[in-house]
């Protein structure tokens, strides 16, 4: 039988690298994978269904939401994204360790469902540092910028409810770090 594996949330304000850490991970370990997530938006040309999202209506995502089927759910620009618990816990149950890439709000809507839940949060070395990766991304217009620092900020305060902070100065540094942490915590999980 496998040994059950980890929820682990990694959360960072935009611009921190968390997406490319997270490559870098997945080609890493051999057993974790990305959670995917429901969505009530119209897929994007080249996503497919149940492996960028589940892509579902409104209709049945709100009949999830009260038979408390999400992990955690919001609503951002007027559709609705959440966690299944089902596609999740399948995939623990299978030994994988099973990683979301979610803001905070719905880091701690996790937390407090799963206290056994991982949580990391991604900072950038500086936030002279983050502006300027944000700049040079070239996707954004100055004012959504300066949107960005300023939610980037509020995040920041949010990190203390994290179990641990990573640092990306060096990609490959800070994936390293992150592989050991999850490797501690799997140990002192297995110890308990």
């Amino acid at each position: 039988m496998n040994e059950r594996g980890v929820l682990i949330i990694v959360s960072a304000p935009s611009g921190c690298g968390k997406s490319t850490i997270l490559h870098r991970l997945m080609q890493r370990r051999d057993k974790l994978c990305f959670s995917v997530s429901a969505t009530t938006r119209k897929p994007r040309a080249g996503e497919v269904d149940g492996v960028d999202y589940f892509f579902i209506d409104r209709e049945k995502f709100d009949r999830m939401v009260e038979n408390n089927e999400f992990l955690e759910h919001a609503e951002y620009v007027g559709n609705c994204y959440g966690t299944p618990k089902a596609a999740v816990d399948a995939r623990l149950d299978a030994g994988y360790d099973v990683y979301l890439d979610i803001e905070v709000q719905g880091a701690m809507q996790i937390k407090r469902q799963r206290p056994e839940t991982l949580m990391i949060f991604v900072m950038p070395p500086s936030l002279e540092e983050l502006e300027r990766r944000l700049i040079a991304r070239g996707t954004d217009s100055a004012e959504v910028i300066r949107g960005r620092m300023e939610q980037a900020k509020c995040e920041f305060e949010q990190s203390k409810y994290f179990d641990y902070v990573v640092t990306n100065d060096v990609v490959e540094r800070a994936a390293d770090e992150i592989s050991e942490i999850i490797d501690r915590y799997k140990h002192e999980q297995n110890k308990n």
